[in-house]
C-alpha cells in the first residue's frame, strides 16, 4: 500500500491519497483520501494508515446498516448453512430483539459500548415492542448470534474486527431441571388418561424422548414384539406453521431405546384405537404413519402438545413444570433407582457421558451417600469374613 499527501492549488487544507489497490467488481483502481488543517495531522494520518495496513488488510468503508447486514447474512449464509428449525430460531431472535434495536446503527461503527447498552436493556426489560425482561440465558444467546454474524462480516472483509469480543455477555447460573416424584406421575398419568395426549405423555414418562422425537415417531420405528423403538427423525413446526420432518440433530440422538412392558402394553392399546379410528374414516393404516396423531389422522402440532400438558400440570397444582421436565423425571427416577450412568447417556442420546453428568448433578448428591455406605459395608463385610477365617 502506497500514499502520499499534498496541497491543493488556493486551499488551506492537507489532502492525504493512500492506494488501497484494485476494485474487483470494477476493475478500477481505488483510493482513499481524506482532508486534514494542517500538514502535521496529514502526515500522521498517513503513516497511521499505512501502519494499520502491515497488520491487517484494508477494509472499504460501507455503508451497510446492523440490520441490513444481519438480514443479508441470514438469508445468504445462515439459510444455507444450518438445519430450518435453527434457521427459523436465528431470524426470530434476530428480527425481534436485535435488529429492532441495534439496526439503524452502520455496521462498521457498532462499538462495545453499543453492545453492552443493548443486552442490559434486554435484561432490564426495556426493549421495544417486547414485553418483560429477557433472562441471562436469552441475552447469552443473543451474544452468541451476534458474534457468529460479525465473525462473518470479519471474515468477508466487511468490517476489521468483532466488536463482541471486546463485550463480557451475563454469566448464567446453572438451571436446577424439575422433575416430578413417583407419585406426581402416577397422578399425571390419571389425569391425561381419557385425553387425546395421554399416549404421548406416557412414552415421554417411559423413554425421556424429547417432544420433536416423539412427535417424528413413525408405527415403522416401533417393534412391539422385540420392545424397542428406534428415533430416526425429528418433527418441528416453523414460523407460519410449516412441519418439517429432519433426521436428529446428531449421532447420538439417533438411536436405539428399549421399551418395559407397561410402555409396551401402552402403545399396543394406542395402535389398537389409532386403527379403530382409520376403520372408522375408511382409510388404511400404514407402517408409515406417525404413531402421535390427531384422531382424523391429521399432524398433531407441537404447541398443541405443550399446551395441553400445562393446562393437566396447572390443574394439578404444579407450578413450573414443562413438557420438557418429563424427561428429565424419567432420567432422575433411573438415577435413583441406580441406572448406570453410561446407559442413560445412551438412552437420552447425548452427545457426550459430559452433558448427562453436568445436567443431573443435582441427582448425584444421594447416590454419592449411598455409594459411601456401600464401601464401608463392603470393609465391614471383608472384616467379619476375615475373622472367621482367623477362627478357624
Amino acid at each position: 500500500m502506497r500514499g502520499r499527501i499534498f496541497k491543493r492549488k488556493n486551499s488551506k487544507h492537507w489532502t492525504m491519497v493512500v492506494d488501497v489497490g484494485i476494485d474487483k467488481k470494477t476493475g478500477k483502481r481505488h483510493q482513499l483520501f481524506r482532508t486534514f488543517n494542517t500538514k502535521h495531522e496529514a502526515q500522521s494520518e498517513l503513516a497511521k494508515v499505512l501502519a494499520d495496513a502491515q497488520h491487517s488488510p484494508y477494509i472499504k468503508p460501507t455503508q451497510l446498516t446492523v440490520g441490513e447486514f444481519l438480514r443479508q447474512w441470514l438469508n445468504d449464509h445462515v439459510s444455507n448453512t444450518v438445519r430450518p428449525v435453527t434457521a427459523n430460531g436465528y431470524h426470530h431472535w434476530i428480527e425481534k430483539h436485535v435488529i429492532t434495536e441495534l439496526g439503524q446503527i452502520k455496521l462498521n461503527q457498532l462499538d462495545a459500548l453499543d453492545i453492552e447498552a443493548f443486552y442490559q436493556k434486554q435484561l432490564e426489560g426495556g426493549h421495544r415492542g417486547n414485553k418483560g425482561a429477557l433472562s441471562a440465558r436469552s441475552v447469552l444467546h443473543l451474544h452468541r448470534l451476534l458474534h457468529n454474524a460479525l465473525s462473518y462480516a470479519v471474515k468477508q472483509g466487511i468490517i476489521g474486527r468483532n466488536v463482541c469480543e471486546a463485550v463480557d455477555p451475563p454469566r448464567v447460573r446453572q438451571k436446577q431441571m424439575k422433575a416430578l416424584t413417583a407419585e406426581d406421575v402416577n397422578r399425571l398419568l390419571e389425569a391425561s388418561r381419557e385425553t387425546l395426549y395421554y399416549p404421548i405423555f406416557h412414552l415421554a414418562i417411559f423413554t425421556g424422548m424429547r417432544r420433536s422425537e416423539l412427535l417424528g415417531l413413525r408405527w415403522c420405528d416401533v417393534d412391539l414384539d422385540m420392545a424397542t423403538l428406534s428415533v430416526t427423525q425429528v418433527k418441528h413446526c416453523l414460523g407460519g406453521g410449516k412441519i418439517v420432518f429432519e433426521e436428529p440433530k446428531t449421532e447420538k440422538s439417533r438411536r436405539q431405546i428399549a421399551l418395559s412392558p407397561v410402555a409396551v402394553i401402552a402403545l399396543r392399546e394406542h395402535r389398537q384405537r389409532q386403527e379403530g379410528e382409520h376403520l372408522m374414516l375408511g382409510t388404511k393404516m400404514t407402517d408409515d404413519d406417525l404413531v402421535f396423531t390427531n384422531p382424523d389422522g391429521t399432524q398433531l402440532l407441537p404447541a398443541s402438545v405443550t399446551h395441553a400438558f400445562i393446562k393437566i400440570i396447572r390443574r394439578l397444582g404444579l407450578k413450573g413444570v414443562r413438557f420438557h421436565d418429563l424427561r428429565h423425571t424419567h432420567a432422575t427416577l433411573l438415577l435413583r433407582q441406580g441406572v448406570n450412568i453410561k446407559a442413560l447417556q445412551e438412552r437420552l442420546g447425548h452427545s457426550t457421558i459430559t452433558t448427562t453428568l453436568d445436567i443431573y448433578a443435582h441427582v448425584t448428591p444421594g447416590m454419592q451417600k449411598e455409594a459411601a455406605l456401600k464401601f464401608d459395608e463392603a470393609l465391614k463385610q471383608a472384616r467379619v469374613e476375615g475373622a472367621i477365617d482367623t477362627a478357624r
